[in-house]
């Protein structure tokens, strides 16, 4: 690829070169200058010139130009308001002409103290102001959804919200009303905003219009710190900033990290962090004890009980993971149980590949591909949402998109030299795979496919399984470093460890409880183990932990505590737990790390993970096999049972998100539908082997014919190829 030709551009006086076709405000910024925008953000596509903030003077140009829409070009000149006064007094109009019916409430305004109209004003505006007449006002606060707040009077039309709405989220749902100085932002239909990026409009708004319900009124920002850290929500791992004030956390922001999640964030890691405050919430251990419900224990009863029920359980000892625990966690608890105790069966989360190592690249290669291909029929925005932005970006510039259904059927199909698909992947040299399925060892048959088509000569090419959980890799590369032993799984099972509440909430899991002599779990809410376990032991949430995660992309990043946990952290209490079983295991993640890292990450420094973690380079894995041909199924509709975004333990306790959450619903394709004579909305009936479930019906063009989907947790026991009828 050849360099970009580079053009010299005068600013201020200042030369600066840049490739052509660099947007002036950046080119400006490369000379040293700042030039002030409030509609200009990069990230929405091209600029509109919307609020005329960055007026500027361009030789040869007779009036003044707003710089954000403009390009460099070779020998341009622009004064900015530094050096020109006409610029500087076309500038101090545009503020005041935004400042006219602005109310003065920055006292009171959540953006006070962080809102550049603040900023701009004090550096660029007018000292006073000319206007004696009352400004206009409106209803206030209105709900745009329960979790976000609009004060309309505070507005100033950039744009920058319905702009996200449209050309990034495209959800369309957040529009502009009217026109001229009776142009207002809404919802359509003054619906609620219901869409599983709409907090990002907040952090968007340069004002205080847009605002957060759960943050109103909450903190100001000199009494507030922000931590960097990564959200534990889902397998993307966004980077952000959590807010705190007087031990407690106030809000979750987004940090941009442009491979990853360019700066964007999901409803559910920006609005699930309450979980934290839960009424719910385990701050002691707690035993059972027989027709008297459960009692308290010091930490000292509780790690003896521990210890009591690990011994009589003779190394017959299963433990479930749930995908949420730090790789340090992960270790730590193996180093226990299996170096330990000599235990060695393990529930991991989901089945992991370091196959797919050979074809890492950063989420951000999507957006430049030429073609993409999504594998499986799970929606990837309830899997790995950031992905479905990214998916959406490679569409609008210019990538071809296709969604071809059963993952393990597309992969046979995609492999065979006559699929026209399959011509098209081994002949582009930017295409990427993408396994959104339901099928075990995901990653393994997507890497045997990308192998397959040729992807290992072809740099650009990548492969991206999107795990079900958080860190699931991370886990299974620690608990497999945790220890060399091999043995054989118990039966019956003596104790099963149960670790977190997602693993406590899984119906397999449960299963297996049934089966045990003994539980332990740690959960981090009463509803989920209390009734069924021996003993229970306090969890703990991604914000209270520190340590490391590994993500979709095989990037390992770096978790930073935000608060500090109203019970000990896992890793104290595993290394106190341990040490009556005379096994070493620090209480500290940079420790256990060190420890760990010398036998899977090469060495790498605990304190080199860093806050913009990089990627690591790709890496050659034994290449497994292409999948068999499936079992042949019954007739009827394929069931497609996928985890919704917003639903499990965390999101159950957040009022905000609770009218995000999956209707009993089931989604059908239009021709489907058509066939059976249903309409959307029509109450229907789905069996299977003797089983049926009254739901309502969706007709959706994202599901792909001879197929059906429903919430897991609306789908009860129905699985494999089911029937629906009115």
């Amino acid at each position: 690829m050849s360099s970009p030709e580079l053009v010299t551009v005068t600013v201020d006086g200042r030369e600066v070169q840049v490739p052509a076709g660099t947007g002036l405000v950046e080119t400006a910024l490369a000379a040293g200058v700042e030039i002030p925008v409030f509609c200009y953000e990069p990230r929405l596509g091209a600029a509109v010139g919307a609020c005329r903030m960055c007026l500027c003077e361009i030789e040869g140009m007779p009036k003044l130009q707003a710089a954000c829409t403009l390009t460099a070009t070779e020998g341009m000149v622009v004064k900015t308001a530094e050096t020109s006064e006409r610029a500087a007094e076309g500038q101090e109009a545009t503020l005041e002409f935004i400042l006219v019916n602005h109310p003065l409430d920055c006292p009171v305004c959540d953006k006070g103290g962080e809102c550049p109209l603040q900023d701009l004003t004090f550096r660029w505006g007018p000292g006073n102001t000319r206007m004696t007449f009352p400004k206009r006002t409106f209803e206030k606060p209105i709900p745009i959804s329960p979790a976000i707040a609009l004060d309309r009077e505070r507005c100033i039309l950039c744009y920058r919200c319905t702009r996200f709405s449209e050309s990034v989220a495209e959800d369309g749902q957040l529009v502009a009303l009217n026109r001229g100085a009776q142009s207002i932002i809404a919802t359509f239909e003054d619906e609620a905003y219901r869409a599983p990026f709409s907090g990002n409009v907040i952090e968007l708004c340069p004002v205080g219009a847009l605002t957060s319900t759960q943050y109103r009124f909450e903190a100001r920002p000199w009494e507030i710190q922000n931590v960097p850290t990564v959200c534990g929500m889902c397998p993307v791992g966004c980077n952000i900033q959590a807010t705190t004030r007087e031990g407690k956390v106030k809000r979750i922001l987004s940090r941009n990290h442009p491979e990853v999640d360019e700066g964007w964030l999901c409803d559910k890691g920006r609005f699930a962090f309450t979980h934290l405050y839960a009424r719910d919430r385990i701050a002691d251990p707690l035993r059972r004890v027989r027709r008297r419900g459960f009692d308290l224990l010091s930490w000292d009863d509780a790690l003896d009980s521990a210890a009591e029920l690990l011994e009589q359980a003779q190394g017959r000892v299963v433990t479930a993971l749930s995908g949420s625990e730090t790789v340090e966690q992960a270790y730590a608890l193996g180093r226990l149980m299996r170096a330990g105790l000599g235990a060695h069966a393990a529930v991991l989360p989901e089945e992991t590949s370091p196959a797919l190592d050979a074809f890492r690249l950063p989420l951000s290669a999507i957006r430049a591909a030429e073609l993409v291909i999504v594998l499986g029929d799970e929606p990837v925005a309830e899997r790995a949402p950031i992905v479905d932005l990214w998916i959406k970006a490679a569409r609008r510039a210019g990538a071809q998109i296709e969604h071809t259904g059963d993952a393990l059927e597309s992969c046979r199909r995609l492999a065979d030299k006559r699929n026209e698909l399959g011509k098209q992947l081994r002949e582009s040299e930017r295409p990427v795979l993408i396994w959104s399925g339901e099928e075990g060892a995901g990653g393994a048959h997507l890497a045997a496919l990308a192998r397959e088509l040729g992807f290992a000569d072809k740099p650009g090419s990548g492969a991206f399984h999107l795990p079900c959980t958080p860190n699931g890799r991370g886990i299974a590369d620690a608990w497999a470093a945790a220890s060399d032993a091999e043995g054989e799984n118990p039966e019956p099972i003596g104790l099963l460890f149960v670790s977190g509440d997602e693993a406590a909430a899984d119906p397999n899991v449960r299963a297996l409880a049934e089966r045990a002599e003994h539980v332990i779990v740690t959960a981090m809410f009463q509803g989920l183990a209390v009734g069924w376990a021996d003993l229970v032991l306090p969890g703990t949430s991604y914000l209270e932990r520190d340590g490391t995660y590994v993500n979709l992309e095989g990037r390992l990043q770096r978790l930073r505590r935000t608060v500090i946990p109203p019970a000990p952290d896992e890793l104290a209490w595993i290394s106190r737990l341990a040490e009556r079983f005379d096994v070493e295991v620090s209480p500290h993640p940079s420790a256990v790390f060190a420890e760990l890292s010398e036998r899977i990450y090469d060495g790498l420094p605990f304190g080199a993970v860093g806050d913009r973690a990089e990627l690591r380079t790709r890496s050659e894995a034994p290449s497994p096999q292409l999948p068999d041909e499936p079992p042949a199924e019954g007739k009827g509709l394929r069931l497609v049972r996928y985890r919704p975004l917003f639903s499990g333990p965390a999101v159950e306790r957040i009022p905000e998100l609770q009218f995000q959450r999956p209707a009993r619903e089931v989604e059908l394709s239009p021709q489907d539908a058509r066939q059976r004579n249903i309409a959307g909305g029509d109450l229907v009936k789905v069996s299977h082997n003797g089983t049926s479930l009254e739901l309502r019906a969706r007709v959706s063009r994202t599901v792909r014919d001879g197929a059906v989907r429903i919430p897991a947790e609306h789908a009860g026991e129905l699985g494999g190829t089911v029937e629906v009828s009115k």
